[in-house]
């Protein structure tokens, strides 16, 4: 949520900014300054008649004291007047806060100045490319093909159980699954991250605190009975940790990780492109959060990167890295990179994770902050990435690492796997 002190003293820029994201702002961020400009006015009436009521409270008990009675009881009669204005005051204040913050939900944040115009995934910037594409032989199969020929993933099955995008994996299709959290867990924790058994259900107040909500409720799948959401990622429930929390600058980054399912109620869509392990409702990610000085995120931002491209050169897959464009950039994000593993056999490209940096937008909502140097409160900057998310990477060895004897298992993933290839 952006802060309305930076809204009315950068109103132009803010505006300028959203355009970014092809949305007109002007007539919301002048209605954020116009109830800030009502409710400081409220908020000062009402201090203001409080102060008098108080004032008057005083007064009328050093009458009573001086046996003056008569003149008491009139101010009495006053301050409860006084009483009656401060209830009215205090009722409007909280409707033009309630108002303002219900406003405040709305607009998204502003992007980073280097984050590129553009409507849509099509104008998205390439930063990088690295990996070779491996030439497959004749009749490689796309990753679903595959997944029935070994036995190894079973989407009827999962369909059968629950629906469409509840995949069951089986044998060394489990295995390789468990392998490969596994490896991105002890990638993450050897970089300094702290591992996190995180729930997999999250309050609305933790929606609210990452953005999901109200943003991006009809993406989650809502246990009504007990006002729960089941988490879109472990972002979710990893950032809230520090909900209401003010921290000691010394106490800053504070790195996180932790796998989790993941569970999403994406718009339904057919044809090749959300076929298998292209777009679920269930998927297994393993995500990397963290909590930073402002003056130090971008730098945090960039080890990300540098770490989650330090998972894929082990892993040998061909990738590509995105600068999302203001037009494709998520709702809570300042700057976001997209990487893109290689699919061979569908030959196109499946993005497998985001790294993002939502400056202070988060940490406002979750009211996370430190103490800096100077004794003030200053908000931190939150920051997340997958690392990796699950169902798109075992499409990527699944079809980049096929042979006509088998799918060979990459060299790092042997040791917990514990085979070299399904055959």
């Amino acid at each position: 949520m952006l802060q309305v002190a930076f809204i009315r003293d950068h109103k132009e820029a803010v505006i300028k900014g959203l355009a970014k994201r092809n949305i007109d702002a002007a007539t919301m961020i002048n209605e954020v300054i116009a109830l800030d400009e009502e409710r400081r006015h409220l908020q000062t009436k009402l201090d203001g008649t409080k102060a008098e009521s108080n004032t008057l409270s005083k007064e009328i008990g050093n009458l009573f004291k001086s046996g003056k009675a008569q003149e008491a009881n009139l101010l009495k009669e006053k301050t409860s007047l006084l009483k009656e204005t401060v209830k009215t005051l205090e009722q409007e204040l909280n409707e033009k806060a309630d108002a303002l913050k219900e406003l405040l939900y709305k607009i998204p944040n502003v992007p980073h100045t280097s984050v590129p115009e553009g409507n849509s995934d099509e104008d998205n910037e390439e930063i990088l490319r690295a990996g070779e594409i491996p030439q497959l032989f004749d009749g490689a199969l796309p990753h679903w093909e595959l997944a029935k020929k070994y036995d190894i993933i079973d989407f009827e099955l999962g369909n059968k159980i629950t629906g469409a995008g509840f995949p069951v994996y089986k044998g060394k299709g489990a295995k390789l699954q468990r392998a490969l959290i596994t490896y991105f867990l002890d990638k993450n924790t050897e970089a300094g991250y702290t591992e996190y058994q995180l729930p997999h259900l999250v309050n609305e107040a933790s929606g609210i605190g990452t953005g999901q909500l109200p943003d991006k409720e009809g993406q989650m799948y809502h246990v009504t009975a007990d006002n729960l959401y089941l988490i879109p990622t472990a972002e979710v429930p990893g950032t809230n940790l520090f909900r209401d929390t003010l921290l000691n600058e010394n106490d800053l980054p504070i790195s996180v990780t932790g796998y989790t399912p993941c569970f999403r109620r994406e718009a339904g869509s057919y044809g090749a492109h959300v076929r298998g392990l292209n777009r679920l409702h269930q998927f297994d990610k393993v995500e990397i959060i963290r909590v930073e000085h402002p003056n130090n995120s971008y730098n945090a931002f960039e080890g990300m990167i540098a770490h989650v491209k330090e998972i894929l050169n082990e892993l040998k897959l061909p990738y590509r890295i995105l600068k999302l464009c203001g037009g494709d950039v998520t709702f809570a994000s300042a700057l976001t990179y997209d990487f893109e593993v290689f699919s061979t056999a569908q030959d196109r490209w499946l993005e497998i994770s985001s790294v993002s940096n939502f400056e202070t937008f988060q940490a406002n909502r979750l009211k996370l902050r430190f103490k800096n140097s100077n004794g003030k409160n200053e908000l931190c900057h939150t920051l997340n990435g997958s690392s990796l998310a699950l169902p798109r990477v075992l499409a990527g060895i699944l079809e980049n690492y096929q042979t006509e004897d088998g799918i060979k298992i990459p060299e790092v993933l042997i040791p917990y796997t514990g085979f070299d290839m399904i055959s």
